[in-house]
């Protein structure tokens, strides 16, 4: 505020920005493995596709990600906080010699840990893990992701309050008549989702295709651009939490929500398409509360539905609109709850969820973390040399293996389905063993193997 008015202090801002982004662009040549959000990073670990060094990501994330959010740039500090705690837990795995599978399972808390201090949430951050992460509800995963969550958010709330990340007052639950308006949000989500997946996931393709300017350049974008953002309109910069508390609280015109859909859409990708440490989850869930916003504003002003549900479309916006680009709709609707601190809306979330999540299907969406990871492996070239490596996959209902015989399946090249886990037996498998729904498939391969391995079984045994 004090750059609006004194020249000196402008001066003194453009200068301070361009030495953070002068340390995040050099933390980031130093050590790739900080780019971005965090999560593809440690999606690709616990799927044994990338490993790194605990010890210098850690100290490099949180610097990177304290400059990087500190600054007002469009990132959250959720996608830092789950590779922090992510890493963190790796690192203590290595000096307990914890490997395998304990090892594993540890950096699953860790992630969990990181997600609940940041958002206060730790039943939704235990499910992330399990949905988002491993696309599986295993026992030894979820026990310790819980138990790591809920005592991340003890100490979280002991030393910041119990008050929830976005507590809105609102004292109405969505009645059923208004039900066939929210099938038409839901679809509005979807759509818009699609676009954010679209221009999120090939900006940094784009920028690579700008030859003429040098890399850094592309760095230094942002960190300059947010400074007269946060001069003028200072509450719709930074993750985006102050921004959606705001819009619930004064309800404003289509033509400002519009404007701060823009401004956060653009900037949003711009921010996140650098590389620079951040996360897109917080500014995923205030672009949908700015569109839940929009939405009952119109339906507002054409007088079919009450002013006092504005906030309620709020709330089950975000939800929606997280869920159909993550492709998570659990966690989306719990984590909103939790944020949030209310069960009144849980059956309007859900179903607006629900539709939004049906709607990005139709339009052959992605998970977004998962893309991500994709963007980062495909430089690398894989390899059939390496040690012997095991994994183990769950078999979805209705997947494209469930109930065929093992000769009929085109499995990935340079495996063995070594044996199937079936209720508490053991089965060594041949031609004409029959793959069920509820499998345990343990698929071995060489080490530098294992990503397209990964890959492929995911597409066999899961529905995606």
């Amino acid at each position: 505020m004090y750059a609006n008015h004194n020249f000196l202090s402008l001066i003194l801002l453009i200068a301070i920005n361009l030495l953070f982004a002068i340390i995040t662009y050099q933390l980031i040549l130093s050590n790739s493995d900080i780019k971005g959000s965090g999560i593809p990073q440690v999606e690709g670990q616990l799927a044994g596709e990338i490993d790194y060094k605990w010890l210098p990501v850690f100290i490099k994330k949180f610097i990177g990600g304290v400059l990087s959010i500190s600054s007002g740039l469009f990132l959250g500090r959720e996608g830092p906080s789950i590779q922090l705690g992510a890493t963190l837990a790796q690192g203590i795995a290595k000096i307990t010699h914890k490997i395998g599978v304990d090892r594993k399972i540890m950096i699953s808390g860790g992630a969990a840990a990181g997600l609940s201090a940041a958002f206060n949430a730790p039943i939704a951050s235990t499910l992330f893990v399990l949905e988002e992460i491993y696309h599986n509800f295993s026992t030894l995963v979820w026990t310790v992701a819980l138990s790591a969550a809920v005592a991340s958010n003890f100490v979280s709330t002991a030393i910041f309050g119990k008050t929830p990340v976005l507590h809105m007052q609102y004292f109405h639950v969505i009645p059923l008549h208004i039900y066939p308006y929210l099938i038409g949000l839901g679809i509005f989500l979807g759509l818009f989702g699609k676009m954010y997946e679209f221009f999120t996931i090939n900006i940094s393709k784009w920028y690579a295709k700008i030859k003429f300017l040098p890399q850094w350049i592309f760095s230094i974008i942002p960190f300059l651009l947010v400074i007269p953002i946060e001069m003028f309109v200072p509450k719709v910069s930074g993750g985006g939490s102050t921004l959606v508390l705001m819009i619930a609280k004064q309800s404003p015109l289509i033509s400002i929500l519009l404007f701060y859909f823009v401004l956060r859409f653009i900037f949003s990708t711009i921010s996140y398409g650098t590389g620079t440490p951040g996360g897109i989850f917080l500014p995923m869930l205030s672009l949908g509360a700015i569109l839940g916003a929009l939405y009952a504003k119109a339906l507002i002003n054409f007088n079919l539905m009450p002013s006092y549900l504005f906030v309620n479309f709020i709330i089950v916006s975000m939800s929606a609109y997280f869920a159909c680009i993550s492709k998570s709709p659990f966690t989306a609707i719990l984590l909103i709850t939790e944020m949030v601190g209310s069960l009144q809306n849980l059956m309007a979330l859900s179903f607006v969820t629900l539709v939004a999540y049906v709607v990005s299907d139709l339009m052959n969406s992605k998970p977004i973390y998962d893309e991500m990871l994709n963007n980062l492996l495909s430089p690398q070239k894989q390899s059939n040399l390496g040690g012997l490596f095991t994994i183990n996959y769950s078999v979805f209902v209705g997947c494209k293996i469930d109930g065929k015989m093992v000769k009929e399946i085109t499995w990935p090249k340079d495996t063995i389905l070594s044996s199937i886990g079936r209720n508490d037996e053991k089965i060594i498998p041949n031609g004409s063993t029959v793959i069920k729904a509820g499998d345990n498939l343990k698929i071995s391969t060489n080490y530098n193997n294992r990503g397209y391995v990964h890959y492929f079984m995911d597409k066999l045994v899961t529905n995606s």
